[in-house]
């Protein structure tokens, strides 16, 4: 079951997180330092935790509590990214184009009284890319991605990919889901895109494994899986091998981040740049806010929303 649904009226304006262990996450301490910021102090945040792939009466639920509540803003969505929107789909007025092609949304809001779904991970997943890789680096070193998860956020920098100016020639994309692979199979064949797709169910660690080891120097090695954060464990053994001088980007920022200390463990032998998912955590809650209140956050404001989140996680140890 859902550990609480906000079935009463609201007294004060409220932007939902909707994920899985909400509680945990920073923004807990840092939204009401950013409603500071950005002169809407009234403003207050609420977590709702789901289980994963909870029943879809429960997430009509949500979504139908913040169309009809005048007082709920909106909210960002995380996990449930994919079964939110196919359980409620006809409560939305209007969804963006990402929204359309990856069937999953990040961001609700409301507009002159309509309910409105985006989907910002291309969006936050590029600009994290753009700041994570140097210019022109699949065109300069030859190398390509290995994305562990076909899920919400393997698909959301995929998409990204196919549409950005410098991009691999393949990309490898792993799932133990095969209706996950036909989705993102289906997707890439829409866009149209010259990228080859290499698409394989990894039902075990050994079988990424694998993959990772065919992989060239250079590559981008990215766990979108959940593992290490929302679930437990890591896509890979211990046992396996990073390619020279890889980029390997954890989505997650916090939980026990195993994926991530394989790759550490390997870092100066491999010559590794090992990334966590922190920028991913900014841009994509600066996304979404800005949304929601209707107030743009770029540049000057983006950098100062940035320091406060920074540190609010330093003084969390």
């Amino acid at each position: 079951m859902t550990q609480h649904l906000p079935l009463h009226p609201r007294d004060v304006p409220t932007f939902f997180f909707i994920g899985v262990t909400t509680r945990k996450s920073s923004i807990m301490t840092i939204f009401p330092r950013w409603m500071e910021a950005l002169g809407r102090p009234e403003v207050v945040i609420e977590g709702i935790d789901f289980p994963l792939h909870d029943k879809p009466s429960h997430y009509r639920e949500m979504v139908a509590f913040i169309k009809h509540d005048p007082y709920s803003l909106g909210g960002l969505v995380t996990t449930h990214k994919l079964d939110l929107l196919a359980a409620s789909r006809p409560l939305f007025d209007e969804l963006d184009a990402y929204a359309h092609i990856t069937h999953e949304i990040s961001s609700i809001s409301k507009r002159d009284g309509r309910l409105i779904g985006h989907a910002k991970d291309p969006i936050s997943s590029g600009r994290t890319l753009n700041a994570l890789l140097a210019h022109d680096h699949f065109a300069r070193t030859g190398g390509e991605v290995l994305c562990l998860g076909a899920g919400g956020a393997g698909a959301a920098i995929a998409l990204h990919l196919m549409h950005a100016s410098d991009r691999p020639r393949r990309i490898v994309v792993t799932d133990r889901s095969p209706a996950r692979l036909l989705e993102l199979e289906t997707m890439a064949a829409a866009q149209g895109s010259d990228i080859t797709f290499e698409l394989h169910q990894a039902a075990t660690e050994p079988d990424s494994d694998r993959l990772l080891a065919a992989m060239p120097a250079h590559s981008v090695i990215i766990n979108a899986t959940g593992m290490g954060k929302d679930l437990p464990g890591s896509p890979l053994t211990d046992e396996a091998v990073f390619p020279m001088h890889a980029v390997v980007w954890e989505l997650n920022y916090r939980g026990e981040l195993r994926f991530m200390h394989q790759a550490l463990a390997q870092k100066q032998a491999r010559h590794l740049h090992v990334e966590d998912g922190w920028n991913y955590f900014l841009y994509g809650w600066t996304q979404v806010v800005a949304e929601v209140l209707h107030q743009p956050i770029e540049g000057g404001v983006f950098d100062a929303l940035a320091r406060i989140a920074s540190q609010s996680r330093a003084g969390q140890g």
